[in-house]
Parts: C-alpha cells; sequence; structure tokens
C-alpha cells in the first residue's frame, strides 16, 4: 500500500504548517523592528533636545563667564578709584586740617 494513513500529515502540509510558522515570525519580528524603529527615532528626538539644550547652557555659560571678567575688572577699576579718592580725601582733610589749626593758633 502506497497510501499514507490519515494520521500522517504529507509533506505538502508539513511545509504548509512550517510555512505558516515562519511567516508568523516574520510578522512578529517585522512588528519587533516596527516597535524598535519608533523607540529608536524617539530616543533620536529626546536627544536632539538635550543637544539642543545643551548648547543654550553652554552658550548661556560662555555669555556669564564674559559678563563675570567683565565685573570682576569694573570691580577692581572701582576699588583702585575709590582707594584713590580715599587717599585724596585724607589729604584735603589733613590740609584742611592743618589750615584749621593755623587760623586757631593766628587768633590766639
Amino acid at each position: 500500500m502506497t497510501d499514507t494513513p490519515e494520521y500522517f500529515p504529507s509533506r505538502l502540509d508539513r511545509i504548509e504548517q512550517i510555512m505558516l510558522g515562519l511567516a508568523e515570525r516574520q510578522a512578529h519580528t517585522q512588528a519587533q523592528l516596527d516597535r524598535t524603529q519608533a523607540q529608536l527615532d524617539e530616543l533620536r528626538q529626546e536627544v536632539r533636545g538635550l543637544t539642543n539644550n545643551v548648547d543654550r547652557v553652554l552658550a548661556r555659560s560662555a555669555i556669564l563667564d564674559d559678563v563675570l571678567l567683565e565685573l570682576r575688572d569694573s570691580h577692581e577699576t572701582h576699588q583702585r578709584n575709590f582707594e584713590e579718592h580715599q587717599r585724596t580725601t585724607n589729604a584735603a582733610l589733613q590740609s584742611l586740617e592743618a589750615i584749621l589749626v593755623q587760623l586757631t593758633l593766628n587768633r590766639s
């Protein structure tokens, strides 16, 4: 007898089952790839956003560094001017004191 028993699937049936299984796995794999691609796209967007934020922070930091240098220079200039004015004021006060002493002595 060359007939195959009914409880044994034919080679064609087995090939069809294998092909269906492969198609299901391929569809599942494609779905995973699609999800992974979507996650990568989202991650790229987040990285772009973070990069933009970092660029803005670094630019602001550079500006603030320049401002701090200018403030430091300005403070030093003001400090020198204050000290010079203090010396000038002290010298003027000493001169006035000497004049007052002279005037007081001359009146006596």
